[in-house]
């Protein structure tokens, strides 16, 4: 999947991933979600000072990744921003071929990917955390969410994964109430 618009990148983070590309050893694609995401692609304006990750390719560079730009790293001393791997995550079953590059052609060692708008809500609401919801809801006031994706989705590639479907099950329903119809 590949983005239409030009994305913004705030000069603190630009700085900051210039850097990180600049210092890895070797090139690394990562998968990419929560707030960092939602500011650049989809205009939340909730400021976030990390980038959230599920996946690193190849998976022996988040070690690296980790040294040069985790939380409490010398970089994020610095710029107060950091890279945090999300050790835990449920997403959809097919979420990687959705993936949509950030910033392409900036860097050179890294790529960023950041799931798609129904995939990174998917990963929210299994958390289910009030901010969480927020955020869905101004996705869902600004036209990005559809409805019969976010369900179709959820019961084909991540419902048959988890476990406490009935609990999951009425967070959907209450997480669409809540986006949809109030």
């Amino acid at each position: 999947m590949s983005l239409d618009h030009a994305q913004v990148l705030p000069v603190r983070w630009n700085a900051f991933l210039s850097e990180v590309d600049g210092l890895l050893r070797t090139s690394v694609e990562l998968h990419c979600l929560g707030g960092f995401v939602l500011a650049v692609l989809y205009g939340l304006p909730r400021p976030t000072g990390d980038v959230d990750y599920i996946a690193a390719i190849p998976s022996n560079t988040v070690t690296d990744l980790d040294s040069i730009a985790g939380q409490g790293s010398a970089l994020a001393r610095v710029y107060g921003l950091y890279f945090q791997h999300v050790t835990v995550a449920d997403v959809p079953e097919g979420y990687a071929d959705r993936l949509a590059e950030l910033f392409p052609g900036r860097f050179t060692r890294l790529r960023l990917l950041a799931l798609e708008v129904h995939d990174l809500v998917l990963a929210k609401l299994v958390r289910n955390s009030p901010v969480d919801l927020e955020d869905a809801k101004f996705l869902a006031k600004t036209e990005k969410l559809d409805e019969t994706v976010l369900r179709q989705r959820y019961e084909q590639e991540l419902r048959p994964y988890l476990a406490n479907e009935s609990r999951h099950d009425l967070t959907l329903k209450l997480w669409l109430d809540a986006c949809f119809h109030s």
